[in-house]
């Protein structure tokens, strides 16, 4: 048996909420790296799924839907002072099971800033109530509330998660190789100062999966790689993108939030029907979803550089993902149902075939034009490395587990976000499970396509431009 190495002490019991796709993905990260022993783990979740894992490594697995009114009932007998709550459901709040730990004194970690079930499709609330933008408020107005205290990492997976650790190491590279010598920053305003003197404008979350299998989508079927409830809650959620200091056209549809950091906006259509151009190394050009994540609004708050309340830099920041193909039929397919989910669900794991989830940042506008940087995992590399895993869960999964390292290394931190981590901590526990992470540099624009020739309308003095990115 290969020797794993122990990144840390897991401190205390570990309650795991949900355990679909991604939960089981990470279960056999957490037995060989946190010290942590089945006896000491337990699973709370609304279905069945993951029982047969949980019954395989002699895990507790407790049935039972966590509502806003049984939560604490369930939780409190379950968690105490120096324990850890790791959130990987949907339907469930973060910011009520963030309160609940900090009461009882436990660590948390969720991979998304998650509402009660039913307000992502709630007719009675308006686009931008509906927002990840207004998700992440309400975190970050926790925060202000609970001030110090044990520590809870907020939206630490893939994506959100890793990509904030892969953009800091990205620019370094970049500065590296366009001359620009100066220290690594110690805070947020240096690495957004960092990243408007290389020039930065715009940062893709730019994101090819091309796993396939042998069985291909059925009508009436929604197939993906990754949790399905998931990606059809966010992609019916407005888009939303970082909006940066270089943009010139606000594109139609497009509205402003009326509190809050003012890092992002959204536009008044759903994400899963909104297309961007992007660009990944291996894959090439391709048009992605412009699917709302937490990253998009926390990456471009980040690297806001202020003088008082003058917002003098921000980069526009968003997620362009092309989901595997069958993924992509799925979301037309429901588009074209109103938006209604189809009836059966099938997530891909044991019958794909071959292909890789290509994940990582693409910076762009800097003197090198635009660089990509992140993982290119296989599938037969991901089941080499972990079991339960596709190369999209254990990208997921490395990003879990190198967030819950951080998080036991340093547990009074109170509320964090991804982007507040120490990214190289992260990313040394993580990069084992990425496969080759690359960097590549392109030439590529969005104007590079035969789109200019059919008169669309552009602005040729600046291809870094959202409405150049944009898909008419």
């Amino acid at each position: 048996m290969a020797e794993h190495v122990v990144h840390t002490q897991l401190p205390g019991q570990l309650v795991m909420l949900g355990c679909g796709s991604i939960g089981q993905a990470v279960l056999p990260l957490i037995l060989r790296h946190l010290g942590a022993t089945p006896d000491r783990i337990t699973i709370v979740t609304a279905d069945a799924r993951g029982r047969d894992e949980a019954e395989q490594y002699g895990i507790a697995f407790r049935e039972e839907a966590l509502t806003e009114e049984n939560h604490r009932r369930v939780l409190e007998p379950l968690v105490g002072m120096g324990d850890f709550i790791l959130n990987l459901s949907v339907d469930v709040s973060s910011t009520a099971i963030a309160r609940l730990a900090h009461e009882r004194g436990a660590l948390y970690l969720d991979t998304v800033v998650e509402p009660w079930g039913g307000m992502y499709f709630d007719r009675s609330l308006s686009p931008a109530a509906r927002s990840n933008y207004a998700l992440r408020e309400q975190l970050l107005q926790l925060r202000r509330e609970l001030g110090r205290g044990p520590t809870a990492v907020s939206a630490q997976g893939a994506n959100p998660g890793l990509v904030s650790q892969l953009v800091k190491e990205a620019a370094l590279i970049v500065a590296r190789d366009t001359g620009l010598e100066r220290p690594e920053p110690t805070d947020r305003q240096g690495w957004a100062r960092l990243f408007r003197d290389l020039g930065v404008k715009a940062i893709h979350v730019a994101e090819r999966d091309t796993q396939v299998s042998d069985r291909r989508k059925a009508p009436g079927e929604f197939v993906n790689t990754w949790s399905i409830d998931g990606f059809v809650s966010e992609g019916c959620q407005p888009a939303e993108l970082g909006w940066g200091t270089h943009e010139r056209h606000f594109p139609r549809g497009g509205m402003r939030h009326a509190g809050g950091c003012g890092a992002a906006i959204y536009l008044n259509q759903p994400g899963a029907g909104t297309r961007v151009r992007t660009w990944t190394p291996n894959n090439g050009p391709f048009h992605g979803f412009l699917v709302t994540h937490n990253e998009a609004i926390s990456i471009a708050d980040y690297l806001t550089a202020r003088d008082g309340d003058a917002v003098l830099y921000r980069p526009t920041v968003h997620y362009a993902y092309h989901p595997c193909d069958d993924a992509v039929l799925s979301v037309q397919e429901m588009a074209g149902r109103g938006w209604q989910q189809q009836p059966k669900q099938r997530l891909m794991m044991e019958e794909i075939t071959s292909g890789i989830d290509e994940l990582g940042v693409l910076l762009m506008g800097h003197k090198k034009g635009a660089f990509w940087y992140g993982s290119q995992l296989g599938i037969d590399e991901a089941r080499r490395l972990a079991p339960h895993n596709s190369a999209t869960s254990l990208q997921v999964a490395a990003g879990v587990l190198g967030g819950m390292v951080w998080a036991i290394e340093h547990p009074t931190a109170g509320i964090v976000e991804a982007d507040e981590l120490d990214y190289k901590r992260v990313l040394e526990v993580a990069r084992p499970y990425l496969g080759p992470v690359v960097g590549a540099y392109s030439d590529w624009t969005p104007l590079d396509n035969r789109a200019v020739l059919f008169s669309e309308d552009i602005d040729p003095a600046d291809s870094w431009q959202f409405k150049n990115i944009l898909v008419g």
